[in-house]
């Protein structure tokens, strides 16, 4: 549903409400609040007027902390926290409440009857109450910007789609290869973008699945999700077609938007994760802890990517003939997402690099062999960047030293050694 639909429904449900129940009221339940006109007036009319203000200061105080923590974090974020459906409703129920009150206003001593409605009375006391619930789970929301916060949220989001995308998928990506593939296509139906540039956003696999099928070939994607199409892009192509299948029919199982979104998209919320932590480290905030902590979500979702089959790019129907070949980012593609920009931009700061070891030299016991020289390869690129770094050498030595907090908690494999050595020095000096 769209978001703007939300307080659309609550101010269209108050309106409603607001012309049915004061006169059901009125015909069914004769029973009058204890109040006098002039007391429930004001105070209806204090519902109202204040939850007109109440609704523009609270609303202009989020939209500048969104955006000023869309400054400082990445200005991608400033979608995510802006789709917040909590943020509609609020709006909604604020809404309702005042175009309610309203309503049940017009009718206190109406006709001259000297009544005020007791039902719709009680109604504007719960719905305020409401409100106030509301402001104050908005207001903690608002807490949630806090970095620690964003970046907690930023791995959620990827470890949920990286469940969803890997582990849940709807599809067979095991079977056998089909047969059209060894024969020549009779013909070849080539999918185009039309309209202005739009990202993918999701694939329907097995909807493809199913159109492949129908086909009696097997349909190829030339996108992946968060691409960006143009005019003329190539979606997809279809081979060994045997039966007539519309362009817009195809079409419809890749969905586009104007942004990227975290669906099928593993990749987007590490994109974010470096976002941070690049800006992080950029001259003018100059906040290396805040890489730091970047990284450690980064870590994380690159452990779970591990134990995940990232070459499954292949999906296959109930015969176990292969319909569909779809774009997935490799091992490489995600290793160089996560750590690339980082390096470049935090090569001068002694806290990020010791933490880029700790991550990567972890990450080489939990992958298998082929992944862990592909690891270890990453490794070496790095020292080498530390040795061609301005460093004096003993900034280099310490560069080099593995340190999951970046500077507090060095992993020096061989402390121990070093501890003993020196306190048989201490020892010696001593006894002389």
């Amino acid at each position: 549903m769209q978001l703007w639909l939300i307080p659309t429904l609550y101010a269209a449900a108050s309106i409603a409400a607001g012309f049915l129940v004061p006169r059901l009221e009125s015909r069914f339940v004769a029973v009058s609040l204890n109040l006098s006109t002039s007391s429930a007036q004001a105070y209806l009319s204090a519902v109202a007027s204040g939850m007109m203000a109440l609704t523009g200061i609270v609303f202009s105080i989020a939209f500048v902390l969104v955006q000023f923590n869309a400054v400082v974090y990445s200005p991608r974020l400033v979608v995510w926290f802006a789709r917040d459906r909590l943020l509609f409703h609020s709006l909604g129920m604020f809404v309702a409440t005042f175009m309610y009150s309203l309503a049940t206003l017009a009718w206190v001593d109406r006709q001259g009857t000297q009544g005020v409605p007791f039902l719709s009375a009680a109604i504007v006391a719960a719905m305020l109450v409401a409100s106030v619930l509301m402001l104050a789970q908005l207001v903690q929301r608002l807490n949630n910007l806090q970095i620690m916060r964003v970046l907690q949220s930023l791995g959620d989001t990827g470890r949920q789609v990286i469940v969803s995308t890997y582990q849940a998928a709807q599809w067979s990506t095991s079977g056998k290869t089909s047969g059209m593939q060894g024969k020549t296509a009779r013909s070849e139906l080539v999918v185009r973008h039309v309209g202005n540039p739009q990202s993918v956003t999701s694939i329907d696999i097995a909807r493809l699945v199913g159109h492949a099928r129908q086909l009696g070939g097997v349909i190829t994607m030339e996108c992946g999700v968060g691409d960006t199409l143009l005019v003329d892009s190539v979606i997809l192509r279809a081979s060994g077609a045997t039966a007539a299948i519309s362009d817009k029919e195809l079409a419809a199982c890749v969905h586009l938007d104007d942004q990227r979104t975290f669906e099928q998209d593993p990749k987007y919320a590490m994109r974010l994760l470096v976002d941070v932590a690049i800006k992080a480290l950029s001259p003018a905030i100059n906040d290396p802890t805040t890489a730091v902590q970047a990284i450690d979500q980064i870590e994380d979702l690159l452990r779970r990517l591990a134990k995940c089959d990232l070459e499954a790019c292949r999906a296959y129907d109930h015969g176990g003939i292969l319909r569909v070949i779809y774009r997935m980012p490799t091992w490489e593609d995600y290793l160089a997402l996560a750590f690339d920009e980082i390096r470049q931009f935090g090569s001068t700061s002694i806290q990020v690099m010791r933490r880029l070891r700790a991550a990567l030299t972890d990450l080489v016991e939990c992958v298998g062999d082929e992944r862990a020289t592909m690891v270890r390869a990453y490794l070496a690129h790095l020292d080498s960047g530390i040795e061609r770094s301005t460093f004096d050498p003993q900034d280099r030595a310490a560069a080099r030293v593995e340190d999951r907090q970046g500077l507090g908690l060095s992993h020096r494999h061989d402390g121990g050694e070093q501890v003993l050595a020196g306190q048989v020095e201490q020892k010696g000096q001593a006894a002389s």
